[in-house]
């Protein structure tokens, strides 16, 4: 039986969500289609050569190295004990505005994306102390969730993000300039969680009580735990936006910077830098096997010619560039919120990309959408990564609470997008600076 190279394609794409949905870890589920496919295209000689090819040449990519130093970065402030230190310094600054609390998780998480690159652990770090504050002072459980959730997703918009990186080598896009393209949408998401936050509470004021009033000098003297992430953001983020660094440099830099900083603060004992080495190796572990296996899938895809044959569809249906750009959008939507949301980019975006290309959409552009939509998924039940990270850290939580609250922020997400779309250069401005 003669079936079409397209034909074998799409059965490819349908056994590799039967794999997902049957719970087989996501690069399985992606390679394995790949390989079965593309022996049956190619025979065993030609494909196998070309898979070694494609799996060496990408996992000894220098640029990969850029995602364990970012990843080891984060676990060494988290274990530096600056997360909740952050909280601290939000909740005297803003405790006593209604809803404060809430605001001071939204900053706290948002300054700590600066030196974490993970929402997860954001959400996990930030999560412990604020959720628990919250619940003591009588907060509504689902705005506390809500902000939590929420705040944690900057982890992955502002630079470092992982997501970035990932991005970068799927599409061959400069990853200094994804990062830097991070900023702006990271500020303005952040100024949009707030504004949600107190508009929930002037709407009803008893979901955020104020709290007592901090003096002057608490304020001041809880400064000091910001100035270390700061300045390592400075060094790493600014030293790439000025040409010091590239970002694999930078990364090191971030490591290093991070080493010192727990080193300085006396938290680098033996058990926390092994702690912080062994996730570093497991969560770069799990990063490279999807990152491989979506080449995998890739190569197969390339040889249907499915990628191509999609945006010669969509091109000929005469929409306006806008209006297939808002169903991409839609489309995401609906896969961040029944599969994993990183494993929704590596499977997506090389299909997606001859489409964008031909739209004449940015690709730089196109990336801070994606990872904006990584945000939305990590919100969305039932499959909501954040959710559940909350849920872990703090068991007391229902789901249903944490479901509304994660909602309720899904709106300044959606606002995002729309400034997005109507104003470019939110996400290209600072990119078209750099050194």
């Amino acid at each position: 039986m003669n079936i079409s190279v397209e034909s074998v394609g799409l059965i490819g794409l349908a056994c590799m969500f039967v794999l997902m949905f049957a719970r087989v870890p996501i690069a399985v589920a992606m390679a394995l289609p790949g390989i079965v496919g593309a022996w049956y295209l190619r025979g065993w000689e030609p494909m196998s050569t070309v898979l070694d090819t494609v799996v060496w040449s990408h996992s000894a990519h220098y640029t990969l190295s850029t995602i364990p130093m970012f990843v080891l970065m984060s676990e060494l402030i988290f274990v530096s004990g600056i997360s909740s230190e952050l909280f601290d310094v939000f909740r005297n600054w803003l405790g006593a505005l209604k809803g404060g609390l809430a605001l001071a998780t939204v900053g706290a998480s948002a300054i700590f994306a600066a030196a974490s690159g993970s929402s997860v652990a954001s959400t996990a770090a930030i999560g412990i102390v604020a959720s628990q504050e919250m619940r003591r002072a009588g907060y509504s459980d689902a705005l506390g969730s809500g902000a939590v959730v929420a705040g944690g997703t900057l982890g992955i918009l502002i630079p470092p993000s992982t997501a970035f990186i990932i991005y970068g080598m799927l599409t061959e896009e400069s990853i200094g300039r994804l990062l830097i393209a991070g900023i702006l949408p990271g500020i303005v998401l952040t100024l949009l969680y707030m504004v949600t936050v107190y508009t929930v509470v002037v709407i009803r004021p008893s979901a955020g009580p104020a709290m007592t009033r901090a003096s002057w000098r608490a304020r001041f003297v809880a400064l000091r735990s910001i100035l270390w992430i700061a300045v390592l953001f400075i060094v790493v983020i600014g030293g790439m936006y000025v040409g010091l660094f590239s970002p694999t440099e930078a990364a090191a830099v971030g490591a290093v910077g991070a080493f010192l900083v727990a080193l300085v603060r006396r938290r680098l004992t033996r058990a926390n830098l092994l702690l912080s080495l062994g996730n570093t190796a497991k969560v770069t572990a799990f990063l490279f096997a999807i990152i491989l296996g979506a080449f995998i899938l890739n190569y197969f895809l390339a040889i249907t010619r499915l990628p191509a044959n999609l945006a010669e569809f969509i091109g000929g249906l005469g929409w306006t560039p806008l209006a297939i750009m808002l169903l991409i959008l839609l489309l995401y939507l609906v896969l961040g919120a029944i599969m994993d949301a990183m494993a929704m980019v590596v499977i997506t975006v090389p299909i997606l990309l001859p489409t964008v290309k031909a739209l004449g959409f940015d690709l730089i552009w196109f990336g801070v959408m994606v990872v904006v939509m990584i945000e939305m998924a990590l919100l969305s039940p039932p499959v909501g990564m954040g959710c559940f990270v909350l849920k872990g850290v703090n068991p007391r939580l229902s789901m249903g609470d944490i479901y509304r609250g994660a909602l309720l922020f899904m709106l300044p997400i959606c606002a995002l997008l729309a400034l997005l779309l109507a104003f470019p250069d939110i996400a290209l401005w600072m990119p078209r600076l750099m050194q």
